[in-house]
């Protein structure tokens, strides 16, 4: 890759972390976005950040690092351990690599070139769609749609919400038109008028959707999640 990777650290002892971080932050190919010594800080915090990577330790009081790994979506992981015993829970998470302490810098340098590797193969050109707005035909990538609500205006047309809380209005399309085009995996239907950009889903129960965006009165948004769309969404966050 030609950019850096960006990466979260988290360990709860304090001198690892600051080591940790020293030697990352000496590595050419790693940017270091937020040292965290709080796995319950940290799960609050990810999902307004831009990472792609989180190197973790896996033993920590409260929560452990494997616990982190499973509430984490699509991000690479790294996990350092002073235990080995821990592999094997580790490569169940598809972990990139595991490294253990004291870690040293030329084999965390493996781990990131692994890390370097996946990500090379997994990199997508954003996804284009072209659709008739109210201001005339428009390009949209997808991986800015934050969510498609029907208007409530005219329900033949639908308002797209990007990732800036910006919003564009779709004139005389359907729901399944616009799924047609989105990509199947990123998107899901989620009631008889909304679809969701499944990374932006930050909690979900069983008939309510908590999204990771803002409202301007700084309440998060939520849907309402309709027993019809129920398992096809659930389904796909799973995978």
């Amino acid at each position: 890759m030609n950019t850096k990777i960006r990466c979260l650290l988290l360990d709860d002892e304090l001198p690892g972390l600051a080591y940790l971080k020293m030697i990352c932050e000496q590595m050419d190919e790693l940017e270091v976005v937020r040292a965290f010594n709080s796995p319950e800080v940290l799960l609050r915090e990810w999902q307004s950040l831009d990472f792609d990577l989180l190197i973790t330790d896996i033993e920590m009081p409260g929560m452990n690092g494997l616990q982190v790994a499973d509430a984490i979506k699509g991000k690479a992981i790294i996990f350092t351990t002073a235990y080995k015993n821990f592999a094997v829970d580790a490569f169940d998470r598809d972990a990139v690599d595991y490294v253990v302490k004291p870690v040293k810098q030329e084999r965390l340098l493996q781990a990131v070139q692994k890390v370097s590797a996946r990500l090379a193969k997994t990199v997508k050109a954003p996804k284009q769609i072209q659709l008739n707005t109210d201001r005339g035909k428009a390009l949209i990538s997808t991986a800015k749609i934050f969510c498609v609500m029907t208007s409530d205006i005219d329900s033949r047309d639908k308002i797209i919400v990007l990732g800036d809380k910006s919003k564009i209005i779709v004139k005389n399309c359907s729901f399944e038109k616009l799924l047609e085009m989105l990509p199947e995996d990123e998107f899901s239907r989620i009631n008889k008028k909304a679809v969701i950009a499944l990374k932006h889903v930050q909690f979900y129960a069983h008939d309510e959707i908590t999204a990771d965006m803002l409202l301007p009165d700084g309440r998060h948004y939520t849907f309402p999640l309709s027993e019809i769309y129920r398992s096809d969404f659930t389904s796909k966050l799973k995978k």
